[in-house]
């Protein structure tokens, strides 16, 4: 399968939830200049509050990656998993696939909002962004307008 894959996970606590904190989270990057990563691998790039919103930057097997790929009749389709635990905020009906020509790109946005299993702990927030392609894409691409966005963010509250 040839495809580009990018996966951004940006997490936070309620301390980043409003004010200057929450500023810089909204303020942090949906896509990055991509490294010569392996065909096998996704760039993946995790931005945390305690260390200010910047983000680290590593490679990952694909198969790592909690999104579903398949190719049918030239086209990529592309659907990211929610697991039946992440159900805050609900997601009754999701879209479906996206099918991307080759040379096409899809950003596709999900969030979260946990508690500790005994409840003893604040709660957590996370948002995932995959930026996918199918196909070889030039560094700078996921900088760029996506020809797909699909946006599945919720109120977290």
């Amino acid at each position: 399968m040839n495809v580009t894959v990018q996966w951004i996970r940006t997490s936070w606590t309620k301390q980043s939830r409003g004010g200057p904190a929450a500023a810089l989270r909204n303020a942090a990057p949906v896509g990055f200049v991509l490294p010569a990563v392996a065909p096998s691998r996704a760039h993946v790039v995790r931005m945390h509050e305690r260390d200010g919103f910047a983000p680290h930057g590593d490679q990952e097997d694909l198969h790592e990656v909690d999104v579903r790929l398949r190719e049918s009749d030239g086209r990529l389709l592309v659907l990211p998993r929610v697991h039946p635990w992440y159900a805050i905020p609900p997601r009754r009906r999701r879209p479906p696939a996206v099918p991307l020509l080759p040379g096409q790109w899809v950003r596709w946005q999900l969030n979260y909002r946990f508690s500790s299993l005994a409840g003893r702990q604040d709660w957590s927030y996370w948002t995932d962004t995959f930026n996918i392609a199918h196909g070889p894409v030039d560094g700078d691409a996921f900088l760029s307008e996506p020809t797909v966005h699909v946006d599945e963010r919720g109120p977290l509250r």
